[in-house]
């Protein structure tokens, strides 16, 4: 089985971010910094080359692939920003609040948080937090 190439790197999230944000989309990206270190309680890192991820979990397949990954993070994907959180049913009706965004499995594609009712992004982060450590709950050492 292939390694996964998302991990945790020693990169410097301000310098991902100096090098790949445009003016406005860097502070988007340090708004987010706060908001996903606010509701995780986790500093940001950089997970592979192009995640800013906060907190981790340790997954497992039934197929058998296991592997860590943020609990939330983003990415600068040329003009649009990548948000990676998990969202549960509960946290759906959210996303008819949250603004002008499209989504895929575990992301919303987003312009610039200005398109975004901020509350509803904080909820939906929250919502994705604790789903996700519903989900994965931390392995016990030993």
């Amino acid at each position: 089985m292939s390694e996964n190439k998302t991990k945790p790197t020693q990169m410097s999230v301000a310098e991902y971010l100096k090098k790949k944000a445009g003016a406005e989309q860097l502070a988007d990206c340090r708004e987010l910094v706060k908001l996903f270190k606010e509701v995780t309680g986790k500093p940001p890192k950089m997970w592979g080359p192009s995640i800013v991820g906060f907190d981790s979990y340790h997954y497992v397949y039934d197929s058998g692939r296991e592997g860590d990954a943020p609990v939330l993070g983003f990415a600068v994907r040329g003009r649009e920003l990548v948000l990676y959180l998990s969202c549960a049913k509960e946290a759906k009706p959210l996303l008819a609040k949250l603004g002008k965004h499209k989504s895929g499995v575990a992301c919303l594609y987003i312009r610039t948080l200005d398109d975004l009712d901020r509350g509803v992004l904080k909820k939906l982060a929250q919502s994705a937090v604790k789903d996700t450590r519903r989900r994965y709950p931390a392995r016990k050492a030993g």
